[in-house]
């Protein structure tokens, strides 16, 4: 049909007498049917497919285990040679066709050659290892992983326990015999002491081939040694406990030592001491929970404050027994002030001795009343409505700090009541999370904090929270830690003392390991304490052996940290200092950055692990010496590239060098036209 429309419509146009010869006139009804023909033919939409064709040929990822334990428990020779068996098995590889990576503990490396590899990694995770190579091969002509290891894991979970969708060869290094060593695998101590009380520190003793004798502990501060005690081993055991009582200094954060003397004929004595990380504080804050009524927010709001020791909870109900008269350093008002006057009298002793408050809003609240107190918020009610909402952080905020698990957490609290009002916040009140009703996030305020540098006061808009501890419990087995940390960090910051300091410098976390980036806080304020920005500071930081790092950074309105990198294991003290608005100025304080010796508690080595990993696979384990019959194994195994097709389809009216030609021949007909003496 495309055809006969072109033949039509050229025999149509060029049928009669034309002033130009024949032969031009057959060739202009050509152009003129070709045109024609194709354009009816874009109309029934034609398509071209094309199909591309790609290889890949098998890839093995080596996995070596660069963990300090490899290193420091594998003997040199046999190292040497398994480094060295690695490069041949790449290169027979490679000379097979396969494809060979390499791939470490830390998943950022990619080292070039095996003997490049640095066994300085200080935990080792083969799960997730190994977990990493499924995910980044996934889909892939992935043939197999040659895991070399010592199967030493001490953190993540076994990987015996996971599903792996690839063979594992194992290679097994690390020396499997006992041997005679001293070690302290484990320390049990509470991290947080009161000054004056005296708390236990108990050392488990590990000990091979020293059964029947026995060995000298101590227990040390910054060198000084505060007690020692000498331990039995009985023989036919293998671990022994001792405990030292310590009575708890000034506040401070503290770090001791527990050293077991070392002895003649040890392996090693790297896994000899370990280190106790303890903050003293001045003692418990004393917490007042009060209820208009009982409710099922006393209880949830009950157990997240006894998660922690540094308080000492008080709860009290109107009409049930009266209220003990003491100094409490917080109160938890619960929809008090109550409609009817209700808990009037713990009002009454809030107000007399200005004690921090966080009042919680409910049904039974007089908002009235409530508006009077001076909180930093005050709100109209309209009607008896409530709005339906969950919490939604205000990134603006900044007392203190949200993790993303948290945040993820808020994101499947159920909807809570809050009243439908309007509200306003006073000078100095700031809201810490949100109202999100639905999927909308609002700038209403559902957790504010406000009040007066002597009487901190914050206010949480719902009674309905209880829920959101139940479902996060349900969540997560049992622990309901966003939760608990949004309770526990509003009282912190209700009982800390004000701040009068117009530089704060402070570390983003209470503690940091040897592995972490090291990070820093700052906040600086003019003299009516408004924060501002684009303030220098310098930063000394001093170690136990008064030994000096400084660094210059400058505050930002993003709150960008400064980065210190890792740090070595110990306690730190820092002075800052800076000038603002002429005036110079400093802050002091402590830092703890906690030692990790995980890679030095295990000498044998764990080859069972390592056979069972290959056995469920279908593999079978390897050592140094057998990399010649790993490479034929893997050969036998019979691998085979994998081709993938690809097919792609366009529309041939989408081609735009079809477009060109048609109008090419177009302008020729044309052309040729006007030149013959024709229109």
């Amino acid at each position: 049909m495309c055809l006969a429309a072109g033949v039509g419509y050229a025999a149509l146009l060029y049928s009669a007498k034309a002033p130009w010869s024949k032969p031009l006139n057959y060739g202009l009804a050509l152009l003129r049917f070709l045109v024609v023909s194709f354009l009816c033919f874009l109309l029934l939409s034609p398509f071209v497919k094309t199909t591309t064709t790609t290889t890949e040929d098998p890839t093995v990822v080596l996995a070596v285990d660069n963990s300090q334990s490899v290193g420091l428990f594998t003997p040199v020779p046999t190292l040497q040679q398994t480094t060295t068996g690695l490069e041949q098995l790449s290169q027979t590889l490679r000379g097979r066709g396969f494809k060979v990576e390499i791939q470490t503990l830390d998943p950022s490396a990619h080292p070039s050659r095996p003997d490049s590899i640095r066994f300085q990694t200080a935990a080792t995770d083969l799960d997730g290892m190994l977990s990493n190579i499924q995910d980044a091969y996934d889909g892939r002509n992935l043939a197999g992983v040659v895991l070399v290891s010592d199967g030493i894991v001490n953190q993540g979970r076994s990987p015996v326990y996971s599903e792996y969708n690839f063979p594992i060869y194992s290679v097994a290094v690390g020396d499997t015999l006992p041997k005679k060593d001293l070690s302290l695998p484990t320390l049990n101590y509470n991290r947080v002491a009161f000054s004056g009380n005296r708390f236990p520190i108990e050392a488990e003793i590990g000990y091979d081939g020293f059964g029947g004798g026995t060995a000298t502990v101590q227990l040390r501060e910054n060198g000084r040694v505060l007690q020692t005690k000498q331990v039995n081993l009985p023989a036919g055991r293998r671990r022994q406990k001792t405990t030292f009582l310590v009575t708890a200094p000034a506040p401070s954060k503290r770090r001791y030592e527990v050293l077991i003397t070392p002895k003649a004929g040890e392996f090693t004595t790297l896994n000899n001491s370990k280190f106790v990380y303890v903050e003293v504080v001045k003692g418990k804050l004393r917490v007042l929970l009060a209820g208009a009524a009982p409710h099922p927010d006393l209880k949830a709001l009950r157990a997240a404050i006894l998660q922690n020791d540094n308080f000492d909870l008080t709860t009290y109900l109107p009409g049930i027994a009266p209220l003990k008269a003491q100094d409490y350093d917080v109160a938890i008002l619960h929809q008090l002030p109550a409609q009817g006057g209700v808990g009037a009298e713990v009002l009454a002793q809030v107000r007399a001795k200005r004690i921090p408050a966080f009042y919680i809003l409910g049904p039974q609240s007089d908002l009235s009343a409530y508006n009077a107190l001076g909180t930093g918020l005050s709100l109209t009610p309209r009607a008896q409505q409530t709005d339906e909402v969950t919490p939604v952080l205000n990134q603006a905020f900044s007392r203190f700090s949200f993790e993303e698990e948290a945040l993820r957490r808020y994101a499947t609290y159920p909807p809570a009541p809050v009243p439908f009002a309007e509200y306003r916040l006073g000078g100095g009140a700031e809201a810490a999370l949100f109202q999100q009703v639905g999927r909308l996030k609002t700038q209403k305020p559902l957790l504010v904090f406000g009040g007066s540098p002597e009487h901190r006061q914050a206010t949480l808009l719902t009674d309905g929270s209880w829920q959101w501890r139940l479902t996060e419990a349900a969540d997560h087995d049992d622990r309901p830690e966003a939760y608990d940390r949004l309770i526990i960090r509003t009282l912190q910051l209700l009982t800390q003392n004000a701040n009068k300091k117009r530089l704060d410098v402070y570390p983003t976390q209470d503690a940091f390991t040897t592995s972490d980036d090291v990070t820093f806080g700052a906040e600086t304020y003019n003299a009516i304490f408004e924060r501002i920005y684009g303030q220098q500071i310098t930063l000394t930081l001093t170690d136990e052996k008064n030994r000096n790092r400084t660094f210059t950074f400058t505050t930002s309105d993003d709150a960008a940290p400064l980065h210190l990198g890792a740090l070595p294991g110990g306690l730190y003290r820092y002075a800052a200092r800076a000038t603002l608005g002429g005036q110079p100025q400093q802050d002091r304080g402590e830092l703890l950055v906690q030692e990790q010796q995980l890679e030095a508690l295990d000498a044998r080595a764990n080859h069972n692990l390592l056979h069972q990993l290959s056995r469920r696979s279908g593999s079978r384990l390897y050592y140094p010496s057998q990399f010649q019959q790993l490479s034929q194994d893997i050969e036998k195994a019979d691998y085979k590239p994998v081709i993938y097709s690809q097919d792609d389809i366009k529309d041939v009216i989408n081609l735009k060098w079809l477009f060109f030609l048609i109008l090419a021949l177009l302008a020729t007909e044309w052309a040729t036209r006007k030149y013959s003496g024709s229109i």
